[in-house]
């Protein structure tokens, strides 16, 4: 069983940066950061391959949002930088079983509780 728990949430103005982080217990591979906000519906953010490192991103952060990870640590990183008040949101971390590129919840097996992101205008 994995558990993953975020941190590094907060109230940030337009433009401004966040980063935030996931610790994680137990072995885990393919990981990935989504967001809901509210009355949406919980969307990808960004993915990192267990097995080749690479990452992807929604077309709405790729340019301003870098996912890394610190296998050694068992911990994943979203820096956001050019923050938008559309990036509000609850932003969750995800754990994956499997190695390859995962983009969807159903690739998703472990699950954060998830922490706050609220951008000002």
């Amino acid at each position: 069983q994995v558990q993953l728990v975020e941190s590094g949430g907060g109230l940030v103005q337009a433009g401004g940066s966040l980063t935030l982080s996931c610790a994680a217990s137990g072995r885990t591979f393919s990981m990935g950061w989504f967001r809901q906000a509210p009355g949406k519906e919980r969307e990808f953010v960004a993915t990192i391959s267990g097995s080749t490192g690479r990452t992807y991103y929604a077309d709405a952060v790729k340019g301003r949002f870098t996912i890394s990870r610190d296998n050694g640590k068992k911990s994943l990183y979203l820096q956001m930088n050019s923050l938008k008040p559309e990036d509000t949101a609850v932003y969750y971390c995800a754990a994956s079983n499997s190695m390859a590129k995962v983009t969807t919840i159903p690739d998703y097996d472990y699950w954060g509780q998830g922490t706050q992101v609220t951008v000002s205008s």
